[in-house]
């Protein structure tokens, strides 16, 4: 919010200035009406985006721009499988987990001791999420489910050799542990009572 100084305080001096001591106390009553107003307006806007639905919309837009910049630039009709790689494959880049490589002392454990040079990548959790959420956002924004490129099958190839390489490469598991059914209390009834002789 911008403020503007207040010609008719009495602490404006004649150029319609603010003298220095006031200068973060004298706003324009417009200003605080407009700052009021747009509070109101605020609390009487629909909902928010879910955390959920923010991210999707980070997503798909960060696609987009990736298509905008793709050289030739890319049209989303135009969009294949071969792209949806590239596009994974661009963002490793921009990744912050530790894939250890074959060479690497610490190939195979999930906390090494000491830093190594070793690249960092995107994850493959990260990577299987955000496909999701791009796969949902295409046919949200028009595409056909048959000809969605994040559902290719290429596309679930590469997450699986990802997944493959990084659970080796880091020695975490990913496979889904079964959730454990919580113990069932047993009813113990008393005993019945001797028979009455």
């Amino acid at each position: 919010m911008e403020l503007v100084p207040n010609p008719d305080s009495p602490h404006s001096n004649n150029s319609g200035g603010i003298s220095p001591s006031r200068r973060r106390q004298n706003y324009s009553t417009t200003s605080l009406a407009a700052a009021t107003a747009g509070g109101a307006a605020t609390s009487s806007s629909p909902p928010s985006l879910s955390r959920y639905e923010s991210q999707k919309r980070r997503d798909w837009n960060t696609f987009g721009q990736y298509l905008r910049n793709h050289r030739p630039p890319l049209a989303l009709s135009q969009c294949s499988s071969a792209h949806v790689l590239e596009f994974l494959r661009y963002l490793d880049q921009f990744g912050k987990t530790k894939i250890h490589t074959h060479m690497c002392p610490f190939f195979g454990h999930p906390n090494p001791p000491a830093p190594c040079p070793c690249p960092l990548r995107q994850a493959w959790g990260s990577l299987d999420a955000l496909i999701g959420r791009l796969r949902a956002a295409y046919e949200e924004n028009g595409g056909k489910p048959e000809t969605n490129p994040f559902g290719a099958r290429v596309v679930r190839l590469y997450l699986r050799e990802v997944r493959e390489v990084q659970s080796k490469a880091r020695g975490v598991s990913y496979e889904k542990k079964k959730r454990k059914k919580p113990p069932q209390q047993e009813h113990h009834h008393p005993p019945p009572p001797p028979p009455a002789a």
